[in-house]
């Protein structure tokens, strides 16, 4: 990797001439690698990053927004939490609006730094958790002097009076308006080489175990022709700008690992076995299921 800035040249433009909205768009074309550099993407749901060559997801969002995961490029069924990854791996990890989904932010981060040198975390900041909760969102995170500052949810809804009094009155312009207009304001991004500075608030707290996806009734979703434009509109782009030939040739087996004790895995006719545990991984349509 060669650096980590946080903004292209053109987003960069386009916030000085106050187009947020499309620099927002614009940030999911920003990797700050080299082009031969191996990126990995966890949690990558159905809008992966043009960029990365690897893709994993395990739950946290296999539907997101009504699209189903994409599998077009070497993709793998596991948790970040126990990735089957082999150390430094990937040059780069790219982790979008996944971090917020774990209940163990601390051994989320350590895999990250495990199998990658670098990495982008995006997640929605801590003000926007505390007004516009998911059910399905276990953390709080904010940056605090490059510091990724995170809180254990205990509840879904943390402060139910003021959740209660902004969906009462202030819902309506909130993601219809002020959120699409201002999205750097209401979203960690959060660029790392190396090591990730990560302070945990409140380590005791217990975070319940609740997969079911809830969020406050808000106004301002987009219709369904809107959706379907904007998601020819991610097709064309992946198309246009993934490293299809790459990937296609990338043998996964030289990268996996077991998730349990992290020895390299053995490729067999439809499975990966790991030899010193022993454990049989599955291949499910190509795709390893590579789960602890």
């Amino acid at each position: 990797m060669t650096d980590t800035k946080r903004e292209s040249l053109a987003m960069h433009f386009c916030r000085a001439l106050g187009h947020e909205r499309l620099a927002w768009s614009l940030r999911r074309l920003h990797v700050p690698v080299r082009a031969d550099a191996l990126v990995l993407e966890v949690g990558s749901g159905g809008n992966p990053y043009p960029r990365s060559n690897v893709l994993l997801d395990g739950g946290y969002a296999q539907d997101r927004q009504g699209v189903p995961m994409v599998v077009d490029r070497p993709t793998v069924v596991g948790v970040v939490e126990r990735l089957p990854f082999k150390d430094r791996a990937f040059d780069f990890v790219i982790a979008s609006h996944v971090f917020e989904h774990s209940s163990d932010p601390a051994s989320f981060v350590a895999e990250l730094q495990r199998v990658a040198r670098a990495g982008y975390i995006e997640t929605p900041d801590a003000l926007m958790e505390r007004l516009y909760p998911y059910q399905d969102h276990r953390l709080e995170v904010s940056v605090r002097d490059d510091v990724l500052v995170v809180r254990k949810k205990a509840a879904w809804i943390n402060d139910p009076i003021i959740s209660e009094c902004f969906a009462a009155k202030a819902s309506p312009g909130f993601r219809a308006s002020l959120v699409p207009n201002h999205p750097f304001e209401f979203h960690v991004r959060y660029y790392w080489n190396a090591q990730i500075r990560l302070r945990i608030m409140n380590p005791e707290t217990a975070i319940p175990d609740d997969p079911t996806s809830e969020c406050l009734p808000l106004d301002g979703s987009p219709s369904c022709e809107a959706r379907g434009l904007r998601e020819m509109l991610r097709r064309a782009c992946r198309l246009a700008l993934s490293q299809r030939r790459r990937n296609a040739s990338i043998n996964l087996a030289d990268l996996l690992a077991c998730p349990i004790c992290r020895r390299g895995l053995e490729k067999r006719a439809d499975s990966y076995e790991c030899p010193a545990c022993p454990k049989r991984y599955p291949v499910r349509g190509a795709i390893p299921v590579l789960t602890p």
